[in-house]
């Protein structure tokens, strides 16, 4: 059996110089292996929801797949020591994983392991589609509909959210993990399997925005990210490069937008200092 995403545990607070015995809700942490053909290629730390989400996610961003498709089976199970996240691949793309593999001269749980490390680091994110522009009033509407659909973090108040939101359907999904890594590629999953064209509307992050945050929005094809946080160097340098507008310092009184402005009509009742 899968475990809940959060349990609930004893705790002591002090507060206004009272203190008081509770119980306080948190989040789920647990070793999640990603395999292929039974072969392990990572192991994750996450938040136990949204499994399969996350399984066809990640295997976008990283490449393993193109096609949510060339999944041809996938089971999440229950194993002593966490969960597996079991896949079997269509045969042209596990040959093309196992070619990967070879490459590599170290382990890979971090991410960043082996000959090619300093270049998977900031390898080049693919460019983005044109998508369409955006009024302020719809980014600030965007974000306003995030936190009553982050029902985990409700709960927890531990967990980042990776959104979908279009001017038509308004949040088309949400997704919630302890990594924030994690929650961008379970969003991804969950657009992938549903169909929906990430070039449609704007990606949202509870989180701030790092240069794999990056890379992961252009392999899904968002042409807009908004955050709640700043950007580092490299996220904007790779948003610029890949044509991304990356919007960040998202809060209810406005936003700052460091690269490709053109897709937020920002003169729509402004005044420009």
């Amino acid at each position: 059996m899968i475990p809940d995403p959060a349990i609930s545990i004893p705790r002591t607070a002090w507060r206004g110089d009272t203190v008081t015995e509770g119980i306080r809700s948190i989040p789920r942490e647990t070793p999640v292996a990603l395999t292929y053909n039974r072969s392990t290629h990572a192991v994750m730390l996450a938040t136990p929801a949204h499994l399969e989400d996350f399984a066809i996610g990640f295997s976008l961003s990283e490449g393993i797949i193109h096609h949510a498709t060339d999944i041809l089976a996938l089971d999440i199970l229950s194993v002593p020591d966490g969960i597996e996240c079991r896949m079997d691949l269509q045969a042209h793309r596990l040959d093309a994983l196992t070619r990967r593999q070879r490459r590599l001269t170290g382990p890979s749980g971090c991410g960043l392991c082996g000959m090619d490390s300093l270049a998977a680091a900031i390898r080049p994110a693919p460019r983005v589609p044109a998508g369409q522009v955006f009024t302020p009033a719809m980014v600030q509407a965007a974000m306003q509909a995030m936190p009553a659909a982050q029902t985990l973090n409700q709960a927890t108040r531990a967990v980042h959210a990776a959104a979908f939101w279009t001017s038509t359907n308004g949040l088309i999904a949400l997704r919630e993990d302890v990594g924030r890594h994690n929650a961008l590629d379970k969003l991804s999953g969950a657009l992938a399997r549903s169909g929906v064209a990430a070039s449609d509307g704007l990606l949202l992050l509870s989180s701030r925005v790092s240069v794999e945050m990056v890379q992961k929005a252009a392999t899904l094809g968002a042409p807009v990210i908004v955050a709640v946080s700043a950007p580092t160097s490299l996220a904007v340098d790779v948003a610029a490069a890949a044509g991304i507008t990356l919007i960040g310092v998202a809060r209810p009184d406005g936003f700052e937008v460091f690269t490709d402005p053109d897709r937020i009509n920002l003169r729509t009742n402004a005044h420009v200092a």
